[in-house]
């Protein structure tokens, strides 16, 4: 059985943007679940034009959208209201990340959903959570890695906080949903309950820091930047170090256990710098930490000699953890991961053919196929007639009403 159809028969009501949404339920996409995006019928998700040609959806979108389907619905019409309503009394599951309080008045929030269809697994991804002070406020992803600590422990060691970049608070956020409601899901298969999931951005992101607070607790100071380093700084050496070419990512990283000594001393034999085996200086952890400065010199001269291919390719032949700094561009151009699945072509209707990275997970050896994202309100009738089982003419009706796109 491929992944796409693990879950087939789940039909997923999205009433998301941006990115923390419609990444989770595209991971629900790409696993078989029926994804509707209920979008409005003159703009579509404000990720349609973020970045975008005029005239065609971004590649933003393209991203976080694929396999899913749209429908365009004036929710602000009373019949396009009690369209969505109907539709929510079909869905497994609904999810929306709108601003602080807009669902709700929109007359979609978790009591009147959940009033007509007791079983629907209702979700709401926020910025901040229910009961903090910030919960009114508005947060994309920079904002919730700000106030969710993560920005505090990257950096230089001496330098200001700095935003990673990842999308660890959208995407992030997206995946812990998308595992709550696999779980949801579980149980409402075998007890027929439905579920109330709540996220907040800020919240996931204390998720995902979870070993800076273990630096805390075991040394009573908030936990510090560590550049390339981990929290706490490690024991070196550790972190990125030079290689020939000089440009702006050629370099490699090297990282010796703490648990495992062999690593230095099988760096040392790689480096051609046995002399130093044994050397009390470098004995241990410890004292390799005291002469930080000393040990990256060493390493960084000999790292300087080689481009960071080689350096990999040394290293880690010696059995010792290390990894080439490598940009979006190599990654592009290595074509194993398209052979392999990782990155697959949406041949788009507009944008043509697209490479993405689709959902990494193999299911017997084969990833699930990568699908177009949808053009705003392709899918209306299809859909209306899937799910509510509309025909043709009464679909028309509501597009000549404006009720849909």
């Amino acid at each position: 059985m491929s992944g796409e159809s693990c879950l087939a028969g789940m039909k997923v009501l999205d009433l998301t943007q941006f990115e923390a949404g419609p990444s989770c339920t595209e991971a629900l996409a790409w696993l078989g679940a029926d994804v509707v995006k209920i979008e409005n019928p003159r703009v579509g998700d404000p990720g349609r034009t973020s970045g975008g040609k005029p005239g065609a959806d971004a590649y933003y979108f393209l991203q976080y959208n694929a396999n899913k389907k749209s429908v365009a619905v004036n929710v602000k019409h009373p019949r396009g209201l009690q369209l969505v309503k109907d539709m929510a009394a079909k869905a497994d599951v609904m999810i929306e990340n709108f601003a602080p309080g807009a669902i709700e008045r929109l007359g979609l929030g978790a009591d009147v959903v959940r009033a007509l269809n007791p079983a629907i697994i209702y979700c709401q991804l926020k910025g901040f959570g229910t009961g903090s002070p910030f919960e009114k406020n508005l947060a994309f992803d920079m904002i919730a890695q700000a106030c969710g600590g993560l920005m505090s422990i990257t950096g230089e060691e001496d330098g200001p906080p700095c935003k990673p970049g990842a999308t660890i608070g959208d995407t992030g956020t997206g995946m812990l949903m998308a595992i709550s409601i696999l779980g949801a899901y579980v149980r409402r298969l075998r007890t027929g309950q439905g579920e109330h999931l709540q996220l907040a951005m800020q919240d996931s992101i204390l998720h995902y820091i979870r070993n800076a607070f273990t630096f805390m607790e075991r040394t009573g100071k908030a936990a510090p930047r560590a550049g390339s380093k981990t929290v706490g700084g490690g024991n070196p050496p550790i972190g990125v170090y030079p290689c020939k070419g000089g440009g702006p990512n050629d370099y490699v990283y090297i990282y010796t256990s703490r648990a495992n000594p062999d690593h230095w001393r099988r760096l040392l034999t790689v480096m051609g710098r046995e002399d130093l085996i044994g050397d009390p200086r470098f004995a241990t952890p410890d004292t390799r930490t005291e002469h930080r400065e000393a040990v990256d010199a060493i390493v960084s001269a000999w790292t300087i000699r080689h481009d960071k291919h080689t350096a990999m390719k040394l290293v880690g032949d010696a059995t010792i953890p290390a990894g080439a700094v490598l940009d979006t561009m190599e990654l592009a151009n290595d074509r194993t991961f398209e052979q392999r699945g990782i990155r697959q072509t949406m041949h788009h209707p507009k944008a043509g053919a697209y490479v993405m990275s689709g959902w990494p997970v193999r299911f017997d050896g084969v990833t699930p196929p990568v699908t177009p994202a949808p053009l705003l309100g392709e899918h209306g009738a299809t859909v209306l007639a899937d799910w509510l089982g509309y025909d043709a003419d009464r679909v028309g009706a509501l597009r000549s009403d404006a009720v849909i796109g």
